[in-house]
């Protein structure tokens, strides 16, 4: 299942990578997105997100479709591992197509998405690590961690940038690992 020792290792996050962070972000103008701008922060992602879980010996990275698929590819490189696309908009091919599939609570935008993954891509018993930018309101991790389970797979926790939840029994419960906190920008 996991692809392990193929390929270059690639290096560590820099020292003060939480600064580098800091220093680059931008809020109102490009705000996260500024971080994939820059090549020592890009090269420093995934390797600062995987020592967050490195104890945790996940096999398969699960991302958010757009930046946390982006950061789940840094991260899963990182760690040798596969990675999962969840896509935002569940599409069908043909009627045959079969889905796991969850609804998230009220997101940031107060919407309810539908998340989901061909059924087959995320193998039972696997050890699942949620990766994402941002995590604000949880809705995607809930959904992440309901296809998890659907999957028959062990949920092993998330990987994030920026943590900026306001309810501290999610960080607990979903086993979630930041670099920074919102308070910390």
């Amino acid at each position: 299942m996991t692809m392990k020792h193929r390929g270059p290792r690639p290096k560590a996050a820099p020292a003060g990578f939480g600064q580098l962070l800091r220093d680059h972000y931008r809020p109102g103008e490009f705000g996260q997105s500024g971080w994939f701008r820059d090549p020592e922060l890009l090269a420093g992602l995934g390797p600062a997100l995987a020592d967050l879980v490195a104890g945790e010996k996940p096999e398969l990275v699960i991302a958010p479709q757009s930046r946390g698929t982006l950061l789940g590819s840094l991260v899963a490189t990182q760690l040798r591992i596969g990675l999962v696309e969840l896509r935002k908009e569940v599409t069908r091919n043909s009627d045959g197509d079969s889905w796991l599939t969850a609804h998230t609570p009220p997101d940031y935008r107060d919407r309810n998405l539908e998340l989901g993954v061909p059924a087959g891509l995320i193998p039972s018993g696997a050890r699942v690590l949620f990766v994402d930018d941002w995590i604000d309101t949880g809705g995607q991790l809930f959904a992440a961690h309901a296809i998890t389970t659907l999957a028959g797979a062990h949920w092993c926790g998330a990987a994030v940038i920026i943590d900026g939840l306001t309810d501290p029994r999610l960080r607990r419960d979903f086993a979630i690992r930041s670099l920074l906190r919102r308070r910390e920008l």
